[in-house]
């Protein structure tokens, strides 16, 4: 299943919102990169320890979602972030009712974190960052999903 394209118009009020909290000018690059810019604004609000907006912060979370679905596509594993996404990814068997037997759940902050590589699998798990459940519910051959 391919992944869903977020509206372009969304992803650019979410980041004008996202840069404007930043006291940063309007977006003015070419719509190709909106996605790219939105994770970067979100990033750097983390950075400035500031808490990013809601809105930017589910549309960059379910954007990296949908990147590490079409880079790994599948239905073993169910990878949630909520309240913002869940994505089915990695090939393998698959479920069809329930709860999958394969899930990973964290929340954006760890997720963006992850995506990007700034942290790796195995510090997120150990810290408790991360809930990874299921035999297959090791995302660290998947990531990161970005090199933003």
């Amino acid at each position: 299943m391919a992944p869903r394209k977020i509206d372009p118009e969304k992803l650019r009020a979410a980041l004008d919102a996202q840069l404007i909290a930043l006291d940063s000018p309007a977006y003015d690059g070419p719509a190709s990169a909106l996605a790219d810019a939105l994770i970067a604004a979100v990033v750097a609000a983390y950075d400035r320890g500031l808490e990013p907006e809601r809105a930017a912060v589910r549309l960059a979370v379910r954007h990296l979602l949908e990147r590490l679905a079409g880079a790994a596509p599948g239905r073993t594993v169910e990878v949630r972030v909520p309240p913002h996404a869940a994505v089915q990814a990695i090939e393998g068997p698959r479920h069809t009712r329930g709860t999958p037997p394969n899930v990973v759940e964290t929340d954006a902050r760890t997720w963006i974190w992850l995506a990007l590589g700034r942290i790796t699998w195995d510090e997120a798990v150990a810290s408790g960052a991360v809930s990874a459940s299921g035999a297959r519910a090791d995302l660290s051959d998947h990531l990161p999903v970005s090199g933003i």
